[in-house]
């Protein structure tokens, strides 16, 4: 890859979007976790931001079957790492949200993984910074 491809993008990121039979409640869950916003909402698909940049957007999928990962049954399809200060506490306030933990172990108790409200994994990571 040239210098000249790096400085010249072709697309700027926007959003990752989550598949869910329930969008507004799995909305409502990433805004309480990240403190952010629901920006955009009909039936079917909102969109949660921050202060700026990048987003979160939950897609009403009725027939959503959530991965079952590890188990390869229902892989991994993709999943959110979310940094925070301190993991027992993070842990504690996502899962009074309504997270479940998964019992993966972290490697070095770095991490951790939960399962959001619909099912997705994600991770918060303890934040070196």
């Amino acid at each position: 890859m040239t210098e000249q491809s790096v400085q010249t993008p072709i697309a700027t990121f926007d959003l990752t979007v989550l598949d869910t039979a329930e969008p507004r409640k799995l909305a409502e869950f990433y805004c309480a976790v990240l403190g952010w916003r629901i920006e955009d909402a009909s039936d079917d698909w909102i969109t949660i931001r921050g202060s700026g940049g990048a987003g979160l957007a939950f897609q009403l999928a009725p027939d959503h079957v959530p991965p079952t990962w590890p188990d390869r049954e229902v892989p991994q399809q993709s999943h959110l790492d979310l940094n925070v200060p301190n993991l027992d506490v993070g842990e504690q306030r996502v899962v009074a949200l309504g997270a479940r933990p998964t019992g993966i172990p972290g490697g070095d108790s770095t991490f951790r993984v939960f399962l959001d409200p619909s099912g997705h994994p994600f991770c918060l990571c303890l934040n070196a910074g």
